[in-house]
């Protein structure tokens, strides 16, 4: 059996307790998540999460129906394999001395972050793109010393579908 990682993006009801019943079903299922986020989408009522987890196809299927079954769950859809935009945010704190602030400072302009915050001690790094992206900055920056660091969880969206901006129907959302 071939355990990979997925994306699955889950709309649920923006209602107390939503949250809570999605991980409460991955933990009682003992299926673990590497990331989650969740945030209102461009209807106020309705949340997005987006869940990575792993697991072989079996596992992953289930964990699709299980999620379908949740009393708020509008609609899951398991991106990977599907064209997808996704992002993840990371603030990371790395110690620097005299000579080698420079280096992490243009450590972080290649890959496109920004210098958040600095003391005389150490740089804190801002730094956003897709989870690969966030991997390497991480690699490249370990030999300098990671003092600490926060990552947001993966945001994805399905690429070339938008949702229409008609009242959600509880199980079905309209696609063009």
């Amino acid at each position: 059996m071939i355990t990979k990682k997925h994306t699955i993006s889950v709309l649920v009801e923006n209602h107390f307790g939503a949250f809570n019943r999605v991980a409460t079903m991955f933990s009682g299922k003992g299926f673990n998540i590497h990331s989650i986020s969740i945030g209102e989408t461009e209807t106020p009522e309705v949340s997005r999460m987006t869940i990575v987890t792993a697991g072989d196809d079996r596992i992953i299927e289930q964990v699709v129906k299980q999620l379908n079954r949740l009393i708020d769950t509008i609609k899951v859809i398991d991106l990977t394999g599907q064209y997808r935009v996704e992002r993840e945010l990371a603030l990371i704190t790395v110690y620097y001395q005299k000579g080698n602030r420079m280096e992490i400072t243009n450590i972080c302009e290649i890959f496109r972050g920004n210098i958040v915050d600095i003391n005389n001690k150490t740089l804190t790094l801002g730094i956003t793109g897709p989870p690969d992206k966030i991997d390497a900055v991480v690699n490249v920056l370990e030999p300098y010393g990671i003092k600490e660091m926060a990552r947001s969880g993966t945001v994805a969206l399905k690429r070339g579908e938008q949702l229409k901006h008609d009242k959600f129907d509880k199980k079905e959302i309209l696609l063009t």
